[in-house]
């Protein structure tokens, strides 16, 4: 496994309403096994160890956002990166603060309203193989005007554009990359969705269709798929039963 350097996706987060039925409903339709470690905080496991977590906050601690998934990305200093937030015409959520034997971290909201968290880790991480089932694969951002959107996020975490998809009608999507690894895409939101711009966060699956259908089956609703993408694969877009939206993504299957 390669260790983690700034600007990685390092860890996620389920901000839940009730933590147990978050527990229950992605341990079914990911296949994550429960991982309590303190204070109501839960660690989805999978195959390669710890991939995600969830905890059930009181709705002044979620910022007034509904249930929905976080990320955190890797940066050298938390309180710098959040200087250049402010600098940037970002805001700060949550101002730096230290988790014993976590690290320090801190929430911000882009130009555009959309979320993300900012964390230095205190001990070293090493980054999961993104090919395989039960890890994240793709970190998508549904921005209010997508090429403004970049330029804040290359400013603070060093991306750089790999290249655009032309989706016609829809307009084009950014694919984006740190060290010549493609971490996600962003595009402009279209004007028939009515969510603010956030992201979208995508889970390897093994199965796209059994899995939806697990998913559906404990009240999940598809808001988008299932469909092809360019190089193959297949991805279906979900809301959970809290009203947490998640995307599954299933690579290309050998012929």
């Amino acid at each position: 496994m390669t260790e983690s350097v700034p600007g990685n996706f390092i860890w996620f987060d389920y901000v839940a309403n009730d933590a147990e039925a978050a527990i229950a409903f992605y341990g079914h339709v990911v296949g994550w096994k429960p991982q309590p470690i303190q204070q109501g905080y839960t660690m989805f496991v999978g195959s390669q160890g710890p991939q995600a977590g969830t905890i059930a906050l009181p709705a002044e601690a979620r910022h007034g956002a509904p249930p929905h998934w976080s990320s955190n990305v890797h940066v050298a200093d938390v309180d710098a990166t959040v200087a250049l937030v402010r600098e940037l015409g970002g805001r700060v959520l949550s101002e730096p603060k230290d988790f014993p034997n976590g690290g320090r971290l801190s929430t911000i909201a882009d130009p555009q309203g959309a979320t993300i968290n900012l964390f230095k880790p205190a001990n070293r991480m090493t980054l999961l193989d993104r090919t395989k089932p039960g890890a994240f694969t793709w970190s998508e951002l549904y921005a209010a005007e997508h090429e403004t959107a970049f330029a804040f996020y290359a400013s603070l975490f060093g991306w750089k554009k790999s290249r655009d998809f032309d989706m016609g009608p829809a307009g084009k999507y950014l694919v984006y990359s740190l060290n010549g690894t493609d971490l996600g895409g962003m595009m402009t939101k279209p004007r028939e969705m009515p969510a603010p711009p956030h992201w979208m966060y995508y889970i390897e699956i093994a199965g796209l269709d059994d899995a939806i259908a697990r998913a559906k089956g404990k009240g999940a609703r598809v808001l988008n798929g299932p469909e092809d993408v360019p190089g193959g694969a297949r991805i279906a877009q979900l809301m959970d039963p809290q009203g947490g939206a998640f995307a599954l993504h299933e690579a290309k299957r050998s012929a």
